[in-house]
């Protein structure tokens, strides 16, 4: 399925619109071999490891395929967990931005009643722990006869986790006449048992045979990082490591565009490739990478696959890819020839479970470093300029400016003078107008969890100025701002945590009345 795109796989206009903003250049592996499948009319089991992208594989058929039943629920997705429910829900909310389409996530531990409020309200596509969708259903509030699509996500983990009954009951009830589709990384009896029983004999069987590629010579690391502060500490991390030769990756086209700019003002020799770009523009920018005339290039994956360049010492995912496979393929391009190879993530607290879904999955270790700070700068620039110094001092050439230095000596102190120079080349050298010391004085936040989202017409600025008159919360005290559909999720400083619970959580914001916890870690 090489070099296929979204557009040849019989999606609607308003899904690849959708696909094309989150900035996905190509289909994944199971996306490819799935979506056909689906748009076909096919029940269908997908068998491939977390991580691949496998909500876009059923999401964007789903979407494309959907016509309102009024007063109905039109799909089903069952979730292992609460976290895999709100992520789901969340990527079929991008997924469906040009759609009227309707989505909810349901899942214990939050009041069922602000559930059952809004499924009466109308929603077309739930997306739910098996057993919180029982509970909506032993109310009847839930009625599956009409459904078109039901899809089990990660059915394996709905099995370890004694799923199975609460599924089967769940499934009897559903329209005869669906669309199924199951998601599993592997295939146990019992699942198998399952596709037989309830799905089509017409089945398709996908199955993405797992990319066992490992990378020996690639020392891999993370640094986590604030999205506010994301390039801050990217050129923290470039001003400690220098790098020689290094890829940096982003998800999107926009995004190589942004970081290229946002580089070259800085004085970093860089250029960008990606798919918009034309054969002998690409062209051109590589020769010049591979000549040694560039030390950084940006690339999104689709423009980095002809790239093959012996000497590249540092890969630097700028973003995480939208799959784990094309982290294996980008951190291959360092480390060749049996060379040593460093590769480094840049992650955002809400990324460390894919994270550590990269590491499952090709069993490597990756070691988290910590963010540069001022002093770790200039101790790496001090080291640089000694080297470069001694190294001089071995020559001859400096000699033709002894005269000069004699001439200085007659007015300043030769150890000032020195200690100006280097201080010409620090200031040369470093890229950034670096302000704080520890960029991870940005890091004591704690992440909130708030009931009201889009659909209450909530806005950054609204949310600000709510903190700020109930719990005088300024605008530093708040980091990165999640606005989802239905809930939101804020980062705030340690310092006004228990006075924005306290004084916030309760009080009306847009209209409601908005329930304000610490958000419960991923797990």
């Amino acid at each position: 399925m090489e070099n296929v795109k979204f557009s040849d796989l019989g999606l609607n206009e308003r899904v690849l619109r959708a696909i094309d903003d989150m900035g996905f250049e190509e289909p994944s592996h199971i996306q490819a071999e799935v979506i056909p499948v689906l748009l076909q009319g096919y029940d269908a089991i997908g068998q491939a490891q977390t991580g691949t992208g496998k909500t876009l594989a059923f999401g964007a058929p789903i979407l494309s395929k959907f016509e309102r039943i009024d007063g109905k629920i039109h799909t089903i997705i069952l979730a292992p967990t609460r976290e895999l429910a709100i992520q789901v829900n969340d990527e079929l909310v991008r997924i469906a931005k040009y759609t009227k389409v309707r989505t909810l996530p349901v899942y214990g531990g939050q009041p069922i009643e602000r559930q059952i409020k809004a499924l009466k309200g109308g929603i077309d596509i739930i997306v739910g722990t098996p057993g919180r969708v029982m509970d909506l259903m032993r109310r009847n509030i839930i009625d599956l006869s009409d459904i078109k699509f039901l899809v089990l996500d990660e059915a394996d983990e709905m099995l370890d986790m004694g799923f199975i009954d609460d599924i089967e009951e769940i499934v009897k009830t559903a329209n005869k006449d669906r669309q199924t589709m199951l998601f599993s990384a592997t295939m146990p009896d019992e699942i198998k048992k399952l596709s037989k029983r309830y799905m089509k004999e017409d089945r398709k069987h996908i199955s993405i045979v797992k990319n066992t590629m490992t990378v020996s010579t690639v020392s891999q690391y993370y640094y986590e990082v604030k999205q506010n502060s994301r390039f801050e500490s990217f050129c923290r991390i470039l001003d400690v490591e220098e790098p020689s030769s290094a890829i940096i990756f982003c998800k999107t086209k926009k995004g190589v565009d942004e970081l290229v700019e946002a580089m070259q003002s800085r004085g970093y020799s860089v250029e960008g490739m990606h798919g918009d770009m034309n054969q002998n523009q690409r062209l051109n920018t590589l020769r010049k990478f591979k000549e040694g005339n560039l030390e950084f290039l940006v690339a999104t994956d689709v423009a980095a696959r002809g790239i093959d360049v012996e000497n590249v010492t540092h890969v630097i995912n700028y973003d995480l890819p939208q799959d784990i496979e094309s982290y294996v393929h980008r951190i291959g391009r360092t480390g060749r020839a049996n060379r040593e190879g460093v590769a480094y993530s840049l992650v955002t607290p809400r990324e460390y479970m894919t994270l550590k879904q990269i590491e499952k999955v090709t069993k490597s270790k990756i070691k988290r470093k910590d963010i540069p700070t001022i002093d770790d700068i200039f101790l790496a620039k001090y080291k640089n300029i000694f080297g470069r110094v001694k190294e001089t001092l071995e020559q001859e050439e400096y000699k033709r400016f002894v005269p000069l230095a004699a001439e200085l000596d007659d007015e300043y102190n030769l150890v000032d003078v020195a200690a100006a120079l280097m201080n010409i080349l620090y200031n040369k050298e470093v890229s950034f107008d670096y302000t704080e010391n520890d960029i991870a004085a940005e890091s004591n936040f704690v992440r909130l969890f708030l009931t009201v989202g889009r659909m209450d017409r909530l806005n950054p600025k609204t949310l600000l100025q709510f903190f700020n008159e109930y719990a005088r919360a300024n605008r530093e005290d708040i980091g990165d701002i999640d606005l989802l559909e239905k809930f939101t999720f804020v980062d705030v400083s340690e310092r006004v945590v228990d006075s924005i619970i306290k004084n916030c959580s309760g009080r009306k914001l847009c209209g409601r009345k908005v329930k304000i916890e610490v958000s419960k870690p991923r797990k």
